[in-house]
């Protein structure tokens, strides 16, 4: 039954009823007198963690204002907000707030919702310092605190996600991911609870937006799950969260969780956000998957994060003044008093700079600007052509080998390029193309947005591959930038190969064998041509060729996309 426009509001009601109904029950049962809001007072203005919020508003906003979502919201512009090097500023301070779609952001957004306030209710608005009040200075005023430190330190976390990420780099995800090793640090199981959380928050929103949905089997194009995870910048951003979470907790001398406890609140967390997905882009579409390589990795790191995080009474700081006490002490000898906790900090630490250390390196070169190759369309300073077996300029600005796998990959598919901008990007893959036929590619700027359709129409050759033809549109125009080489039909007809042919102009046929060949266009559309005695008929779907002794043949058929 497909829903009308008088069931739905009863069924999106019947969501707020059931969850009025449970938060009924639950105060019932437990008749908090007030105890829940003043247990937030303590820690928030009010009650209300402005900081998560403040930081939803702008991530909102970028996707809104910036990106173009407000008139467009399931095709932002994407490509000219995200970050390919140090030299396109533009990329590096929008990346980490700039989203791909609707689906991109809202993930993002409630991850925020889910970790954030955790993040904001261990540190909090009112000072805990011993000695310290709120108003005594600006660092202290909780209105400083939960309006400007908290969203600025987000934002700082966010550039750091973006400036040493592995690009091309885009979405919150990072911070989000340094909001979960924060909370991690101080409730590790309500971390976990809170992952739980926002599976419940998508389900709601999922509810409101189609209550109910029709749906059948049909073909989809997709690549390997984990290919769209940024895994080096969650990896950067969740230990950029532990280490601020040790830091923050240290200073201050905050309790800290049980082993066990913080133990298992990391690896249940790296093991549900995929932090074990390790893999490798071997071009074209080709990926290899480290598993079991990628699970080590995880325990070990729930393993080190453990170690760094004190569950006595003695804190890391005292051993650090003890280790640093004494100006003729040697360095070797400060080296030998370092306690195990410290030991684990510095190992998190100098694991996190090998994270970072990649993606400044790649961020520090700029993609190839040699032209491309073959007719092109240019929208201001992005030029778009289609392109098979070229390079991939982005994935090879270093040449790296390691492990029987090297940077040096192959790609085919809509490639864009920028010289201003320094990006090089393939924008829609080919088998992507294959599989739709047409899918658009949206360029733009801060203040305009001008979209490419990259087109493929086709012939599969009967037992062989296609042969096919790109074109690109911008507006009305339409530009044809590359043509698939000729394939030779399987049936031999009147002792003569049929191969269809492409170019700019259309398709061909060519008929013939060795040096005696005879060429002529394709026909249209219900009408024929005769060719070395070979009767050539386009019957819309079909090519069909006519020998004079009477059979009958297939020799292509058009290509049909989803």
């Amino acid at each position: 039954m497909v829903p009308t426009f008088e069931t739905l509001p009863v069924q999106r009601a019947a969501v707020v009823l059931a969850a009025l109904l449970a938060v009924g029950l639950v105060w019932w049962v437990d008749r908090p007198a007030g105890r829940w809001g003043q247990q937030l007072r303590r820690r928030f203005v009010a009650g209300v963690p402005w900081g998560t919020v403040v930081s939803i508003c702008f991530v909102l906003a970028v996707y809104l204002f910036v990106q173009g979502g407000l008139a467009h919201w399931f095709t932002p512009i994407v490509i000219p907000f995200t970050a390919w090097s140090y030299t396109y500023p533009l990329g590096m301070v929008t990346a980490a707030f700039s989203h791909s779609g609707p689906n991109h952001l809202v993930g993002n957004l409630v991850g925020t919702l889910t970790y954030a306030p955790l993040v904001e209710y261990a540190w909090g608005h009112y000072p805990r310092n011993r000695g310290s009040t709120s108003f005594s200075s600006w660092r202290t005023n909780p209105y400083v605190r939960a309006f400007v430190l908290f969203p600025v330190a987000v934002v700082v976390v966010g550039f750091a996600t973006s400036f040493f990420g592995l690009g091309p780099v885009i979405g919150f995800s990072g911070v989000v991911f340094a909001f979960a090793g924060f909370a991690l640090v101080y409730y590790p199981l309500g971390t976990v609870l809170a992952l739980v959380a926002g599976q419940v928050i998508r389900l709601v929103y999922g509810a409101f937006l189609t209550p109910i949905s029709r749906v059948s089997s049909r073909e989809v194009f997709s690549t390997p799950w984990f290919a769209d995870i940024a895994l080096q910048g969650h990896a950067l951003g969740f230990l950029l969260g532990v280490l601020l979470g040790l830091w923050v907790s240290e200073r201050r001398r905050d309790d800290h969780p049980s082993a066990l406890r913080l133990w298992t609140g990391v690896l249940l967390f790296s093991v549900a956000q995929s932090l074990w997905a390790v893999y490798w882009f071997r071009g074209n579409g080709q990926f290899i998957l480290y598993r079991a390589g990628g699970l080590a990795l995880v325990t070990l790191l729930a393993t080190l994060v453990t170690a760094a995080v004190r569950t006595d009474d003695s804190r890391m700081s005292a051993h650090w003044d003890a280790a640093g006490a004494g100006r003729a002490e040697t360095l070797r000898g400060s080296l030998t008093r370092l306690s195990r906790p410290q030991v684990a900090f510095l190992t998190l630490l100098l694991v996190t700079a090998l994270l970072a250390g990649p993606g400044a390196g790649v961020n520090l070169l700029t993609a190839a600007d040699d032209e491309l190759d073959g007719p092109t369309v240019s929208v201001r300073d992005y030029e778009v052509t289609y392109a098979e077996n070229v390079q991939n300029q982005m994935v090879a600005v270093a040449n790296v080998e390691a492990f029987g796998e090297t940077t040096t990959v192959q790609t085919s598919g809509v490639i864009v390029q920028s010289s201003e901008r320094n990006l090089w990007i393939t924008a829609v893959s080919k088998s992507q193309l294959a599989f739709d036929g047409s899918v658009p590619v949206r360029l733009g700027d801060v203040g305009w947005r001008e979209t490419v359709v990259a087109t493929r129409d086709g012939w599969e050759v009967e037992g062989n591959r296609s042969v096919y033809r790109v074109t690109l549109r911008v507006g009305d125009e339409r530009t044809p930038v590359f043509a698939s080489d000729p394939v030779r039909a399987e049936p031999v007809l009147a002792g003569q190969n049929v191969s269809l042919a492409a170019d700019r102009d259309g398709y061909a046929l060519v008929v013939g064998n060795g040096t005696q060949r005879a060429r002529a266009p394709l026909p249209v559309k219900n009408e024929s041509v005769a060719l070395g005695g070979i009767e050539f008929t386009n019957e819309g779907r079909k090519l069909v060729a006519r020998t004079d002794d009477g059979t009958v043949v297939r020799v292509a058929t058009r290509e049909t996309y989803s």
